[in-house]
């Protein structure tokens, strides 16, 4: 896995989010099991760690937030 930093950028339905890494790069991420079980509130202009798989890009989940 790839980790890396990140800002949120857009909220979409289902714990969805678009995040904009500090490199440009925009994906599409998801959020993780232990954030989604403790109830943390992810908000636009969060910035969170992001672990992205090297086979596809596009796609990641969230495991924490700053």
């Amino acid at each position: 896995m790839i980790t890396i930093k990140g800002r949120v950028t857009d909220a979409a339905p289902g714990a969805r989010f678009k995040v904009t890494l500090d490199n440009g790069h925009i994906l599409n991420a998801v959020v993780s099991g232990k954030i989604r079980k403790n109830n943390i509130q992810i908000i636009l202009d969060d910035v969170v760690e992001v672990e992205m798989s090297p086979y596809d890009l596009t796609l990641g989940r969230i495991t924490y937030r700053f």
